[in-house]
């Protein structure tokens, strides 16, 4: 009796374990595309070493990625990049997760709950605390097994603001702008100006001469830190310093920053956007109350929808000291160091950060790409408005500094603006907030 009692549940067993199988398989067919959430079904990983896996639905991974929101056409854009990823690879599934508001708080507080996505973005300005915390998989021994992943081909500024203390790539970046010069070439024009200035000097004299009262000021300024770290480092100042504390207080650095306060106050040439009416450099320069301003990549689809009948140029920002200089603003894709699909997860990343899936998201000029060769194939290098923008890469300085960027960069503007407006000088502004951000770092400790 036991032994037909035995029996009898071995084969129910079986039986179940049967049906369990072909229950899978439909479940994983069905879920293998789009839907109209945005996640995306199968992908592919982004290298002939790697290659597609071959595997079937039944056997799929699911593979979470998030990020911030976008345009309808950079989601789009996305969308297509995960779906070629997929066409590849049908033996990942990838979940896409917009987190709308407060990202980067979200993604701090799943990675510290253990629920974080396996791959997401990360800003350069939040790179080197994430970094420091332990939460990144290093990517190095990925790449050493993935011949065609060159990194070499990344512009190095953006690819040493993901690289640890450690030296070891801990994102690699997805896109990128620089800030230039936009100018309005019908002013120039009028003011018998044929080009746009080379050096800081030069452009001193053509914003004086391109003001008019109030009405038009020659330079639209952005008195804060994420657009004038490049401007303390430019005689030889720091901004944060090798303890990661505020040191733009110094000599040298109150010496770039001095460039600016002169046109403010002495040329009366340069005005903020607040000061016009408008709410930023692109506002600003497309309302034509301002002949140039210091923008982004971004700057371009604004001012063409908005402000189709302006006639504008761009061009690498003038030099300083003799030497050229300017901000980066990159995003990198990151892998969570808790994933359980790390593999799977690095096929997705190499593939979003790869030649194939760049040249994809970048094709739009909506993000310019981190790869030179990318930015080269889509002709972005000789591009009339967006050439200059690539050639900043080389040289950029990227918008980041450590773990105690939010509080020193806040402290650097509160007061900067205030020397700004004339309330008190530069120099009095400066060793304010480099001693009360360095308090507050300190009362941290």
């Amino acid at each position: 009796m036991r032994k037909s009692l035995t029996l009898l549940i071995a084969l129910l067993l079986a039986a179940a374990m049967v049906l369990a199988a072909c229950g899978g398989k439909e479940g994983g067919s069905a879920t293998g595309g789009n839907n109209a959430s945005g996640n995306a079904g199968q992908s592919s990983g982004g290298t002939s070493s790697e290659g597609s896996s071959g595997g079937s639905a039944s056997e799929q991974v699911e593979v979470t990625l998030s990020g911030w929101g976008a345009s309808p056409e950079e989601q789009e854009l996305l969308q297509q990049t995960l779906d070629e990823f997929m066409a590849k690879n049908p033996d990942i599934k990838v979940k896409y997760e917009v987190i709308a508001d407060q990202y980067q708080d979200v993604i701090n507080t799943r990675l510290i709950g253990g629920e974080g996505p396996d791959v997401f973005y990360l800003d350069s300005s939040e790179a080197p605390k994430l970094i420091a915390s332990g939460a990144l998989e290093p990517l190095d021994d990925y790449v050493a097994r993935t011949p065609d992943f060159d990194i070499a081909d990344f512009e190095e500024p953006l690819l040493n603001a993901f690289r640890g203390e450690d030296g070891k790539y801990y994102g690699f970046p997805k896109g990128y702008s620089t800030l230039v010069l936009f100018y309005n070439k019908k002013m120039f024009a009028e003011a018998g100006i044929t080009e746009p200035p080379k050096t800081w000097e030069e452009f001193a004299e053509v914003a004086r001469k391109l003001t008019k009262g109030k009405d038009v000021y020659g330079f639209g300024v952005a008195p804060e830190a994420a657009r004038q770290m490049y401007m303390v480092e430019a005689y030889g100042g720091k901004f944060i310093d090798e303890n990661g504390r505020a040191a733009f207080a110094s000599p040298e650095a109150l010496r770039g920053l001095q460039l600016i306060m002169d046109l403010r106050h002495k040329d009366q040439s340069a005005a903020q956007a607040s000061d016009v009416g408008t709410g930023w450099g692109g506002e600003m320069f497309g309302q034509q109350k301002a002949a140039m301003v210091f923008e982004g990549n971004w700057a371009i689809p604004f001012l063409l929808q908005n402000f189709p009948e302006l006639e504008f140029g761009t061009a690498e920002l003038p030099t300083v000291n003799g030497k050229k200089g300017t901000m980066a603003f990159t995003v990198a894709y990151v892998m969570n160091k808790d994933s359980k699909n790390k593999e799977a997860a690095w096929r997705l990343l190499s593939f979003l950060t790869g030649k194939e899936g760049m040249k994809i998201w970048t094709s739009k000029g909506f993000e310019l790409p981190s790869r030179k060769s990318v930015a080269a194939e889509l002709g972005y290098d000789k591009d009339e408005l967006r050439g200059a923008i690539v050639a900043g890469g080389a040289y950029a300085t990227p918008w980041q500094g450590g773990k105690y960027l939010p509080i020193i960069a806040s402290n650097f503007n509160n007061q900067f603006v205030s020397a700004f407006l004339g309330e008190q000088s530069l120099e009095d502004a400066m060793k304010l907030a480099q001693e009360t951000a360095n308090k507050e770092i300190e009362a941290m400790q």
